[in-house]
């Protein structure tokens, strides 16, 4: 198993099926570096191509989520200064990748949201699947109160959860709002006590562990390309992933177990 510094990756609950990835820089926060942001991306490369895993739940040590970028970070602020354009190819090696990586992953990815999401930190768990929160977390935007802009790509993923007025907002105030808030506003899509939240997860995720994965895959595939798609499009494109799933092992065993009244066991295949 590969040995990271600012991340830990673990089965969640012993269950080989879940990958449990922890931002593990709980004095910053779990602010993100170059550093944090290559084991990430790593972390996930190696989860998606396991024969094993099925879900991933990305969530943070301590108190935090994810604060955003690390701002005390002096190498890569100056690596930034360097160059005109520094600070964008900073980004777009850090917390740029890991949006990509996250997105790019077949596998379901649940943002266990078990504290502070803001800034860039909220949008590492918008680029994730589902989330779910504990009533603590505070869920917003401050890089506005730095003067930045919304970080890796928030400008994009706050109006497509929260509406463009919501996410205006948000961003130009600098507003972190409460869990239940967060919800309301399409940011999170559950919220569980703090005494029930690690129990909340470990159900989801092992909800998602038992669910057929070669459907899995494709249902996430289909969802997130369809809002680039016409109607005709997506029909079309559902039309060929089902001409692929409709054949596999997993349809046959989850006919079979429908009429034998009996839990499906799906392999994937």
């Amino acid at each position: 198993m590969t040995s990271y510094r600012d991340i830990l990756v673990r089965p969640l609950g012993g269950d080989e099926r879940i990958t449990e990835i922890v931002l593990n820089r709980p004095e910053r926060k779990n602010a993100y570096t170059q550093q944090l942001c290559d084991e990430l991306c790593h972390a996930l490369r190696v989860f998606d191509r396991s024969a094993v895993t099925r879900v991933a739940v990305l969530t943070g040590a301590g108190d935090a989520f994810c604060s955003g970028g690390d701002v005390q970070h002096s190498e890569e602020i100056d690596q930034g200064d360097a160059h005109p354009f520094g600070h964008g190819f900073v980004m777009r090696d850090t917390g740029h990748t890991v949006v990509r990586s996250l997105l790019a992953v077949a596998k379901p990815v649940v943002a266990a949201i078990n504290g502070a999401a803001v800034a860039g930190g909220l949008t590492f768990a918008l680029a994730c699947d589902l989330r779910i929160a504990r009533q603590r977390a505070r869920i917003g935007d401050t890089s506005g109160r730095l003067g930045l802009l919304p970080d890796e790509g928030g400008a994009w993923f706050f109006p497509r959860a929260m509406g463009l007025e919501a996410a205006l907002r948000m961003s130009l105030l600098g507003e972190v709002y409460d869990a239940a808030t967060a919800q309301r506003l399409g940011l999170v899509g559950e919220v569980v006590p703090d005494a029930e939240f690690d129990d909340a997860v470990r159900s989801l995720a092992g909800r998602l562990a038992d669910a057929a994965p070669l459907a899995a895959s494709v249902v996430k595939r289909l969802m997130r390309r369809a809002a680039d798609m016409t109607l005709d499009q997506a029909l079309d494109t559902l039309g060929m992933a089902v001409d692929v799933v409709n054949r596999s092992e997993d349809v046959v065993e989850g006919v079979d177990a429908f009429l034998s009244r009996r839990r499906p066991s799906f392999q994937g295949r």
